[in-house]
């Protein structure tokens, strides 16, 4: 059961005039209650113990959500949803290949670093999604929409580069995610280069991609050439 059918079975004890209501309400909640499950994780956080770090009682919460995966989905569902339109400035904003690096390298190292805790919480309940049959369908969701994002500044690149990648968009962003996961553990370990290091793979990683057509030989190409 995903978390929009959870809202929707949960609406379902309410007038329907109350439903839009219902619905801003766990958005306020779960937008409140990100900061205690972004510390605390998903092992170490139950429902009373947010209650105990915001504003709201346990009570409040267990009305709005039945347990704390639809809380916790809740929460991660819209940080993610305002991620995915992060780099759009920098996407739409680019007229060449050289203003969308800088544009997006800046972008990538500042969400790192003001809100490396937040990515965490997603990669904890990503994990988590491998063991709970309940985080699942909301996970690959999230997931999906991260790898469109991906894709579409990779499609942009493409498009003032004038060359493909030659990656799937399930391989590209696999291989962006990684970087980023990479750094973040580096980051949050207080590696004080994180951020600049993982700017410089993904930079180098970029102009691989889209230099592959032309300047990198095929192993083919290699071989005729030692044979001339």
């Amino acid at each position: 059961m995903t978390s929009h059918e959870r809202v929707k079975k949960h609406a379902a004890r309410v007038p329907k005039a109350r439903v839009d209501k219902f619905a801003e309400r766990r958005a306020e909640l779960g937008e409140a209650a990100l900061t205690t499950l972004a510390t605390l994780g998903y092992a170490r956080t139950s429902l009373r113990e947010i209650a105990q770090n915001s504003e709201f009682s346990h009570g409040v919460l267990h009305y709005y959500f039945s347990d704390k995966v639809d809380l916790i989905i809740c929460s991660v569902k819209q940080y993610k949803a305002r991620c995915v339109t992060r780099y759009d400035h920098a996407v739409d904003s680019a007229t060449t290949y050289d203003e969308l690096m800088e544009g997006f390298l800046q972008s990538l190292g500042d969400t790192l670093r003001d809100e490396g805790h937040v990515h965490r919480l997603w990669y904890d309940l990503r994990s988590q999604a491998l063991f709970e049959k309940a985080f699942h369908d909301d996970v690959v969701h999230i997931d999906k929409s991260l790898e469109d994002m991906i894709w579409r500044i990779m499609s942009r690149f493409a498009a003032l580069s004038g060359e493909q990648s030659g990656l799937p968009p399930s391989a590209t962003y696999a291989l962006f995610d990684g970087l980023f996961q990479q750094a973040l553990l580096k980051h949050l370990s207080g590696d004080a280069k994180a951020i600049e290091e993982m700017q410089a793979a993904v930079r180098h990683s970029i102009s691989r991609l889209f230099a592959a057509t032309t300047q990198v030989p095929t192993s083919r190409a290699v071989a005729r050439k030692r044979k001339a």
